[in-house]
């Protein structure tokens, strides 16, 4: 079976961290080219933008899509419209809109198109998600706080509309929520605090609730210094679950942590090879949609300006 030629479009530190190593840990997938109007990646053609890149390589199958989500859609659409498979960095879109338009292009053109949830593919969430399954959710806090400096330095993009502030990293507990949780979640209240010079939270709390009667708390704080808390705690019938460190650890009542190795992008990328091979889609918005209805119903105040 002949191997999947992708590129990177998109250079920043997700694409270098996460994506491009996984790509060389799978044999499936030969990665052939990079676009990005800024960084360069070694060993590949390097192109400023996708149209040149689309227009200079002739045997392309596939792109994977690391930019800001501002900017996200049309090039998406760009690539679709050339045939080209494409796997989406979380956030999927700025928009619920953007992401339904792009569902429609990939049918339209029988091509494979992945949302790809990263957090999803964490060590715990699936054994979270098994042992939930036959238990009675009471209540469920998420603690989900980060040091943007440290995390997202010099990310201008992630203060503009479109680029959700605190909520790209929550996205991240949203997606793992709407994973193992049971129902469907609604939004019943949201409080988020604004810089006064951005348009994004730097902070929220947040409350979710589903048709079973559990509560979702959710407290996100983008200015934690120190080491991050990424921290699910679900209290059941039959006792407490603990899923910590961003979805690697598992703790389940009096018993012993459990960690295992982190594989979420090498696990994403198999499950796009498998889409791309049978022309597939997989785009889930839940965790999109319940940050747009935060956006949508919370309300909001205003704090001093976030300086870098």
């Amino acid at each position: 079976m002949s191997r999947i030629r992708i590129a990177m479009i998109g250079m920043g530190k997700i694409a270098s961290d996460q994506h491009v190593p996984a790509l060389a840990r799978n044999d499936a997938f030969e990665l052939v080219a990079a676009a990005s109007p800024h960084q360069r990646l070694e060993g590949v053609p390097n192109f400023k933008s996708l149209e040149a890149l689309v227009e200079e390589l002739a045997h392309l199958d596939a792109v994977a899509l690391c930019t800001p989500p501002q900017i996200r859609y049309q090039l998406a659409r760009y690539a679709l419209e050339h045939g080209l498979h494409v796997l989406l960095e979380k956030p999927p879109g700025a928009t619920l809109n953007e992401v339904s338009a792009l569902v429609e292009l990939a049918e339209k053109k029988n091509v494979g198109l992945f949302a790809a949830w990263h957090s999803r593919e964490a060590a715990a969430v699936e054994p979270a998600r098994r042992w939930l399954e036959t238990r009675k959710i009471s209540d469920v806090m998420v603690t989900w706080k980060e040091d943007v400096r440290f995390w997202h330095p010099g990310r201008a993009w992630i203060w503009k509309a479109g680029g959700l502030g605190v909520f790209d990293p929550a996205i991240n507990a949203l997606s793992i929520l709407t994973e193992i949780l049971p129902g469907t979640l609604v939004l019943t209240d949201a409080k988020l605090t604004f810089p006064s010079n951005c348009e994004t939270p730097v902070a929220g709390r947040v409350h979710l609730r589903n048709e079973f009667g559990t509560e979702v708390r959710m407290e996100l704080d983008f200015l934690q210094a120190g080491p991050p808390s990424w921290d699910i705690d679900i209290h059941t019938d039959a006792g407490r679950l603990l899923v910590s460190k961003g979805g690697s650890i598992i703790k389940i009542g009096d018993g012993e942590p459990v960690e295992n190795p982190d594989n979420e992008y090498p696990n994403l990328y198999a499950h796009f090879e498998e889409l791309v091979r049978n022309r597939a889609i997989d785009v889930d918005v839940a965790p999109l949609r319940l940050v747009a209805d935060a956006f949508m119903c919370g309300r909001r105040t205003v704090t001093e300006p976030f300086v870098e």
